[in-house]
């Protein structure tokens, strides 16, 4: 494997910033340090992180990009990624992006902003990714590295999830929203929900790798659940693309490509059975490095190129209109949106 020179700098980053974070919550950053250290290890087996840049990593820290930060991810040589803490904070940006990513197995910062960039890169346009996994809701299931028995452990997330927004009380930076306390849905999920309900935000590709997806279908139920008419028009605008783990979506998404690893049975374990890969990588395991030892790990963009020009479950009617999803993204949008 390559040197992780930006998993360096990431650590030093966060240990340069601790003053500032317990300052600002002092609580929440002893509670949680080790395990968003080690999260960011695991990035590196995960992710690609060496095609985030040095000058890009001090935005990364985790006392920035807290759960639910949305990153805004331009394709390589494109400029440098923006971090925003709110929904509101980026919604302000309106930039137009190809896809929302969601990045799992415990992920950071780091890992989602890497697994965003291989998706720009393939689109050749910028990409949304949501930080997912970094409250005190997610200790068991980060300790196990976030990536065992998602459907069980995800309920247990949520029955813990009013102690994140206990947290906020000893914070100098955030405030508790009315009635959060007592919420049951997860900040990257209420992040995603968010975005997908605002009409200024409709990318054409919804991606996510391992618990990830779990993320993405949790939001897509809700939305469903309160919104029909809503989930209808962005089923109708949108492929979603689940990568190392085949989770149920709501049956109105028909135009969904599961990818899986041929040798991977981290993604097995949290998969349903009943639902058919659409792309096995040959020889490939859970992880999306490229220089993951003997080759064993998904290519990213390879991944997306090959899902946004496949029909799979895609509608006869709207599977020619994907031809040109490259060329022309906003009229492609355009076009989804009248199918």
């Amino acid at each position: 494997m390559r040197p992780m020179p930006v998993l360096a700098n990431v650590q030093m980053e966060r240990t340069a910033a601790l003053p500032e974070k317990l300052a600002d919550n002092a609580f929440r950053t002893i509670t949680l340090d080790s395990l968003q250290r080690r999260n960011a290890v695991l990035d590196a087996v995960f992710y690609d992180v060496n095609v985030i840049t040095a000058e890009e990593t001090p935005k990364l820290a985790f006392w920035l990009a807290r759960e639910g930060a949305i990153i805004l991810v331009p394709p390589t040589g494109g400029g440098s990624l923006d971090v925003f803490l709110t929904v509101n904070d980026y919604l302000k940006k309106t930039a137009p992006v190809g896809a929302l990513a969601i990045a799992g197995v415990g992920s950071s910062a780091l890992g989602a902003a890497a697994f965003a960039r291989n998706i720009a890169d393939a689109l050749g346009e910028p990409v949304a990714a949501v930080v997912s996994g970094y409250g005190l809701a997610d200790i068991l299931t980060e300790a196990l590295g976030g990536f065992f028995f998602f459907g069980a452990l995800n309920s247990i997330r949520h029955a813990f999830e009013p102690l994140d927004s206990f947290t906020k009380l000893f914070s100098q930076s955030e405030e508790l929203e009315s009635d959060y306390l007592w919420a049951r849905t997860s900040k990257d999920t209420e992040t995603v929900i968010a975005l997908l309900e605002d009409q200024r935000f409709a990318p054409r590709l919804l991606v996510g790798h391992s618990k990830g997806n779990l993320v993405l279908s949790e939001a897509l139920y809700a939305i469903e659940g309160e919104h029909p008419p809503l989930a209808e028009a962005i089923a109708a605008r949108s492929r979603i693309v689940t990568i190392s783990a085949k989770v149920g979506m709501p049956t109105l998404f028909k135009d969904v490509i599961d990818v899986m690893g041929a040798w991977d049975w981290f993604g097995a374990l949290n998969s349903r059975p009943d639902i058919r890969a659409d792309i096995v990588v040959p020889h490939a395991w859970h992880s999306t490095n490229p220089d993951f030892p003997f080759g064993t790990g998904i290519s990213v963009p390879k991944a997306i190129t090959q899902a946004i020009t496949m029909e799979g479950r895609t509608p006869p009617a709207r599977a020619a209109r994907f031809s040109a999803i490259l060329d022309a993204p906003q009229r492609t949008i355009a076009a989804l949106r009248q199918t």
